[in-house]
């Protein structure tokens, strides 16, 4: 059996009230709620692959400030490992109300919300990434050394 880990991208975007932009999604038969976040595609830029989801899963483009850090979670669900590279990003214009089709919903939550709606998230790394963000955790984003761009 070969190992498999799984390469995604995840954003926090903060709103000048303190909200913090998800997505309500469906996940495995379940309702969830997630940072606009998705896997990099083959031959995709880590950084491209984080303002695209941004936009298909949210309507909002949006630019990367930050890069918070490299979370590690291997899901019980499914037992893979996945490996998030997480940003924080700035909301741009919102461009469009089409969404990707697992996507439900997009909400502005602020961080007392999502903390009661905990066992609605997605896995803890949702909480995990805000409350970093939250705490001052930022790394320049060219500490992402990308031979893709």
């Amino acid at each position: 059996m070969t190992w498999t880990p799984h390469a995604t991208v995840a954003v926090v975007v903060q709103d000048q009230q303190q909200r913090f932009l998800l997505v309500e999604e469906n996940s495995n038969g379940r309702i969830v709620l997630n940072q606009p976040a998705g896997h990099v595609e083959e031959d995709e830029a880590i950084l491209d692959a984080a303002v695209r989801e941004a936009l298909e899963e949210t309507g909002w483009e949006v630019e990367l400030q930050h890069f918070l850090g490299l979370y590690t979670y291997k899901a019980p669900a499914n037992g893979v490992t996945y490996y998030r590279f997480c940003f924080s990003a700035r909301a741009v214009s919102k461009r469009t109300d089409q969404l990707d089709s697992d996507i439900i919903a997009t909400h502005w939550f602020t961080l007392e919300e999502l903390r009661d709606r905990q066992a609605q998230l997605r896995s803890p790394l949702v909480l995990r990434c805000i409350e970093d963000y939250r705490k001052g955790r930022r790394f320049p984003l060219d500490v992402i050394v990308d031979t893709q761009t």
